[in-house]
């Protein structure tokens, strides 16, 4: 099963070509970066490979991550943030959900369990997930929330799944409260909708909302805005766009999402969330 994601029916082609820099900045993990001193960044593949996994690692650790747990990585991509995991950590059983089995594919080839840790990849919905009640540590969301269907019934899923006690992290690009009905009208723009398929925004206020009616406490939260900017800069250097056309666009909504961070009108955050024991 797939979805409408052109961004990564671009890298998916791109890797089957064997393309030598989207395996090294792709391979692996397909979010933005982290940098912890943004004046060093260089549009590199390297360097941006670094600071995805930075990121990942900046989300779990959010999640009071340790050895022996249980964890559920949902929009899992190619297993990147698992990857990390297992070589970070010891005895943990460890299962990545997408909805698109094409990612899960890659990531079941590339991802080896090590240290004690059992792997599993599974295709399914994150409002819908196929796992059972209270089965889980923590709950992991990488920078893909705002790709599914309802963010309420997510959130209704990792509190169910998740044992009491147990923490959900994700990280998501939040507008500031007034301009919300700007910043949904930008993601569904044709630049923005031709690169990143479909996207739904969220502000802060929202979050905790969800956090409330859902039964969450809100713990933690982390604006990474300032790390995440020279994402902006290796995309723009990369070019990506494909030759029929379908994405000669997508350098004017990467243009647009880095203006909105600049300013702060957008502000990527990395949000934690604990279920009551």
């Amino acid at each position: 099963m797939s979805i409408n994601l052109p961004y990564f029916d671009l890298v998916l082609e791109r890797l089957a070509k064997n393309d030598p820099e989207f395996e090294i900045a792709f391979g692996r993990h397909v979010h933005w970066g982290y940098w912890a001193d943004p004046s060093r960044a260089v549009p590199t593949a390297e360097d941006y490979a670094l600071a995805a996994e930075a990121l990942s690692q900046q989300v779990y650790g959010a999640a009071n991550m340790a050895d022996g747990q249980q964890i559920l990585d949902v929009g899992c991509g190619f297993g990147g943030t698992i990857a990390s995991l297992n070589e970070n950590f010891s005895d943990l059983n460890l299962v990545g959900v997408n909805i698109d089995e094409r990612q899960l594919e890659r990531a079941r080839l590339k991802v080896a369990a090590q240290n004690g840790n059992r792997i599993e990849f599974k295709q399914g919905d994150a409002c819908a997930l196929p796992i059972a009640d209270e089965a889980f540590d923590r709950v992991l969301a990488v920078e893909c929330i705002f790709h599914f269907s309802d963010r309420r019934r997510f959130f209704d899923e990792a509190f169910r799944v998740l044992k009491p006690g147990g923490y959900l992290a994700l990280s998501d690009m939040l507008p500031a409260a007034w301009y919300a009905n700007i910043a949904q009208l930008g993601a569904s723009a044709s630049p923005t909708r031709q690169l990143f398929g479909h996207c739904q925004v969220c502000t802060m206020s929202g979050y905790q909302r969800l956090a409330e009616e859902s039964g969450f406490a809100f713990t933690f939260k982390k604006d990474i805005t300032a790390n995440t900017i020279p994402t902006y800069a290796f995309l723009l250097a990369l070019k990506i766009q494909r030759t029929n056309g379908k994405l000669s666009r997508s350098d004017l909504g990467i243009h647009g999402l880095k203006l909105a961070g600049r300013l702060g009108l957008v502000r990527y955050q990395i949000l934690g969330f604990q279920k009551p024991r």
